[in-house]
């Protein structure tokens, strides 16, 4: 089968079926009017451990391969049909892995090919203010020799990944083992300080909890936001245990006796991350039960201040509509005291009324 076969298929029918046998259509590529979505590539060669060159086009990466000890780095954002192509006829990429990049909203997974391996994951970072977890789709293909990276857009910070790959040349020497350690390694600490910024704003909402001045509407709505955001980081981290778990399996020889060690570091903190997620969203539904637990209590209480006040005023009220009331009284049988009168009611009702607004009883 030709090498070209993924980026014609593409083209042609738009559908492809996936390893597990499901069919999806494909989604489009990015426009290329809009310039924070127009196709770029980021290129590195790394030779015994060693960065040798940067920035070279991608059809020279067959050529750079070549080479026993050479080791690459391609990093691609929002590429479209036409990259891909060329990236799998340069690398011999599975159609069915191609089209998976392309697409979006994979779950995380580790995918095994013949010549490579397909990894899909997802960086997150929540906003403190509105609760919201922002999920960033990266994808990266594995080989011997090559690790190709693809992301949709910017919010991902992958200079921060070059950072690292930087800032441990001593490790270099592992190639691809290393740089996707690096890589993986940056992702699950994302999840990490995702898990402990919720953790952080739960807390402050245990506080709001038991806050006289704290408004239901309020509470529930932050506290259904950090539910939601706990699903959605739950969803992403929790896959990520077999992912790691299958890289460091040896018959995929991803993984050597060196960098051994990182990787059971890294299955170390997904696993707290996906523990810790799970005992904060147990944290969240005891929370909104016991807001509804106090919500029943203020009703109770209130409800024998009412009653309480009801009582007060029924014993007047009893004893003048027994006996009438029909006494001389300042303005009687004149217009003074009917506008006296309705004058009274008026203010005691609206004090009355003020009064409970202030204290959330109506």
């Amino acid at each position: 089968m030709p090498l070209e076969a993924p980026g014609e298929e593409l083209h042609r029918c738009g559908r492809v079926t996936n390893v597990d046998d499901e069919v999806r259509d494909e989604t489009a590529p990015p426009s290329p009017s809009d310039p924070a979505s127009r196709p770029s590539a980021r290129t590195r060669l790394y030779r015994g451990g060693v960065l040798v060159a940067e920035d070279f086009p991608l059809e020279e990466v067959s050529e750079h391969l070549a080479s026993d000890d050479a080791v690459l780095w391609i990093d691609l954002r929002a590429p479209d049909v036409d990259v891909m192509s060329l990236m799998a006829a340069e690398l011999g990429l599975h159609r069915l892995a191609v089209a998976d990049a392309l697409g979006s909203r994979q779950r995380p997974k580790l995918d095994r090919y013949a010549t490579h391996e397909f990894l899909n994951m997802y960086a997150v970072h929540l906003d403190r203010e509105s609760g919201a977890l922002h999920e960033s789709e990266l994808s990266a293909f594995i080989t011997p020799k090559a690790l190709v990276t693809v992301h949709k857009d910017d919010r991902f910070d992958i200079e921060a990944v070059v950072a690292r790959w930087d800032g441990s040349p001593d490790l270099l020497s592992s190639g691809v083992g290393f740089l996707l350690y690096a890589l993986i390694d940056h992702v699950v600490d994302g999840h990490f300080a995702a898990v402990q910024d919720l953790d952080e704003e739960i807390e402050e909402l245990e506080d709001l909890l038991f806050d006289a001045g704290t408004r239901d509407q309020e509470l529930q709505r932050r506290s259904f936001a950090l539910r939601k955001s706990l699903v959605t980081l739950r969803r992403v981290v929790l896959p990520m245990r077999e992912v790691v778990n299958s890289l460091m399996r040896r018959d995929l020889h991803v993984v050597d006796d060196e960098m051994a060690p990182y990787y059971q570091d890294v299955y170390d903190h997904v696993l707290r991350a996906t523990e810790w997620t799970e005992s904060l969203r147990d944290l969240v539904t005891t929370i909104l039960e016991t807001n509804l637990t106090l919500q029943g209590n203020r009703l109770n209480v209130i409800t024998k201040k009412v009653t309480s006040w009801a009582a007060i005023i029924a014993v007047p009220t009893a004893i003048t509509g027994w006996y009438g009331q029909n006494l001389p009284y300042p303005g009687f049988a004149s217009t003074s005291g009917l506008i006296a009168s309705a004058s009274f009611i008026v203010v005691i009702s609206g004090s009355l009324y003020v009064t409970f607004k202030r204290k959330d009883w109506l």
